[in-house]
């Protein structure tokens, strides 16, 4: 294979903070090529240097053996590479054809945008990744996983040489990954090469021809098969073992706090759905895409009603109002976007961690500073959020530890059910294996959790057992003893075991 690009020396400083320092790269044509490293290990620097977003302070990239300067993304499209993002820069306001378009659109001889010349150039390659909307459908109608594939369609578009991919599955289902995964060998067949940033170590272990790791900002070495595999990269990354949290080896017999019966989220399920959730226990619930996992945690939470059935909730009768309503009662949601909807990004942890507990810590309008601080002080330090201090901004933190921010902000409010959707969307190993400690930490002290994942191999390592559904409803439930990737996929494909 010939080398397509090759990154030497880079370095890459941010204020007095040392992002990259002396990292070399590189990539031969035709390879699929997984880059690991725990959250701030100076991946997304290293990627957004390479397409150009960012600008190296030192070190050369060549492009075809020759000196090649990406001042800018426009740059980077020219010489074939494009960076898909894990933070979507769709448009909601756009068609699906208009989004992949935007920035470089076709348009007439009088300068009008060539709508339909966008559309038929456009429905190939959404027919390719096998997705189920339209090139005209309206961006606001798709799912987060679905407007993950309409970026991956966009780097399609352009007949890149050099795709990266940034977390490219953090959205997706089993099934739309494996699709995903068959359009990238494809690819690679013809050519084309893929750089595979993610935290799903099985992904890179079965997709990538080679791995290259980063740790604290410099190259912690390169793996080939056959010694790519879980253990080896998590070595590379954390230069340690990870162990996971104990699971019960019997069922919690804790109080109920949440119990359904004919729960109906969707007027196509007759009979509904039953089933209970102890305190102490760590529920999971599972399924593909548009099964319903998101909206059970919003009716959980009281953003939406149910069609039909009952919900006691901390022993309280019915549905939650609101969810002013659902607080009040003991239940905390941690959303599955924690940008947009998890967190104020542009403020600190302090003022993050106030938001729930600002009425309950206030007498006449008047919040209490001196409780609000310690609120936020213990948040911190029981989920081990890494930050000088609670005045840090959000945005500088690492995922994971906004991730821990997202959950922390609750505890204030001393939570009787939390309810966690996608709680290691976008986090690394090293802080995934933190938070499922800290979770079962917070089930052992008596709390009931919801855990709402779209990551087949968390449901079956980490929940007591899982709730499977599909269409809406539930389709079964799954005991620790019987928690396998093939009884998971029937059922929530609409199987029977």
């Amino acid at each position: 294979m010939s080398r397509l690009l090759e990154a030497t020396g880079i370095g890459k400083r941010f204020g007095g903070a040392i992002a990259l320092e002396d990292v070399s790269l590189a990539l031969d044509q035709g390879e699929i090529v997984g880059l690991i490293g725990e959250n701030g290990a100076g991946k997304s620097t290293l990627i957004k240097i390479v397409s150009g977003i960012h600008r190296p302070d030192a070190g050369v990239i060549r492009l075809d053996g020759k000196p090649c300067a990406i001042p800018n993304v426009q740059a980077a499209w020219q010489h074939g590479i494009v960076l898909v993002h894990q933070e979507l820069s769709v448009a909601d306001n756009l068609g699906v054809s208009e989004s992949m378009f935007l920035g470089r659109e076709r348009r007439n001889r009088l300068g009008w945008i060539a709508r339909r010349e966008q559309r038929d150039l456009c429905a190939p390659i959404l027919e390719t990744l096998g997705v189920s909307f339209r090139a005209e459908t309206p961006m606001a109608t798709l799912s987060i996983g679905q407007r993950q594939l309409v970026e991956i369609a966009r780097a399609l578009l352009l007949e890149s040489r050099l795709i990266i991919l940034d977390e490219p599955t953090s959205s997706l289902t089993p099934s739309d990954a494996e699709r995903l995964f068959a359009v990238l060998r494809q690819l690679r067949e013809r050519g084309t090469t893929i750089l595979y940033v993610s935290h799903r170590l099985p992904e890179i272990e079965a997709l990538c021809d080679r791995v290259v790791g980063l740790r604290d900002g410099r190259n912690s070495g390169e793996l080939v098969p056959p010694d790519i595999s879980a253990d080896q990269m998590i070595r590379l990354m954390v230069g340690r073992d990870l162990e996971r949290p104990p699971i019960h080896e019997t069922p919690p017999s804790g109080e109920v706090l949440l119990r359904a019966k004919g729960l109906r989220l969707r007027t196509n399920d007759p009979n509904g759905m039953n089933f209970e959730v102890r305190a102490g226990e760590v529920v999971g619930v599972g399924g593909l895409m548009g099964s319903g996992r998101t909206r059970l945690a919003s009716t959980l939470f009281g953003l939406q009603r149910p069609v039909g059935g009952t919900l006691t909730i901390c022993g309280s009768p019915g549905p939650s109002r609101s969810p002013r309503a659902a607080v009040r009662r003991g239940v905390a949601l941690v959303p599955e976007d924690r940008k947009t909807q998890g967190l104020i990004l542009d403020d600190t942890i302090h003022a993050n961690c106030d938001l729930p507990v600002l009425p309950l810590v206030s007498k006449l309008g008047w919040p209490d500073r001196t409780r609000l601080r310690e609120l936020a002080a213990k948040a911190m330090s029981t989920l081990g959020i890494k930050a000088p201090s609670a005045r840090t901004m959000v945005s500088a933190l690492s995922g994971g530890n906004q991730q821990k921010v997202a959950i922390g902000k609750w505890l204030g409010t001393g939570p009787r059910l939390l309810i966690l959707d996608e709680p290691t969307r976008g986090v690394d190993v090293g802080a995934k294996s933190e938070i499922y400690r800290q979770i079962r930490q917070l089930a052992d002290q008596g709390m009931a959790v919801v855990m709402v994942s779209s990551d087949t191999p968390e449901l079956l390592s980490i929940p007591d057992r899982v709730l499977v559904m599909h269409q809406g409803r539930l389709a079964g439930e799954l005991p620790r003893a019987h928690m396998d990737e093939e009884r998971f996929l029937t059922l929530a494909t609409g199987g029977a075991l």
